[in-house]
């Protein structure tokens, strides 16, 4: 799972702290967050090649911060997008269905 942010951003916290840390610290999850402004990081995408994070967000077209993706070990998309916080009192079982077929497509 990976999650675009920038910092400051209210939503990309409610995020992080309300849904993904608590399920990375239950080893639920493998999360990173990328950056969307970070031209000066070195990032290694799936083929191996190295770019910055801001790079990287832009070739997947995530323009938006919070949009969590869901990849499997190849980089492909293993389920829908989850793009901001329209609803924060259901994000959390958007974010559920959403890894729920994305773990049925790694099995």
């Amino acid at each position: 799972m990976l999650m675009t942010t920038v910092a400051g951003c209210p939503f990309c916290n409610l995020v992080r702290n309300h849904y993904l840390l608590p399920m990375l610290r239950a080893g639920q999850v493998q999360a990173v967050q990328l950056d969307i402004r970070d031209r000066r990081s070195n990032l290694q995408d799936f083929a191996g090649n190295t770019t910055t994070p801001a790079q990287q967000v832009a070739a997947w077209k995530a323009r938006f911060a919070p949009t969590v993706m869901f990849f499997g070990p190849m980089g492909q998309e293993l389920s829908e997008r989850l793009v901001g916080v329209a609803v924060p009192d259901f994000y959390g079982e958007y974010l559920e269905a959403r890894l729920t077929e994305a773990r049925t497509k790694l099995k």
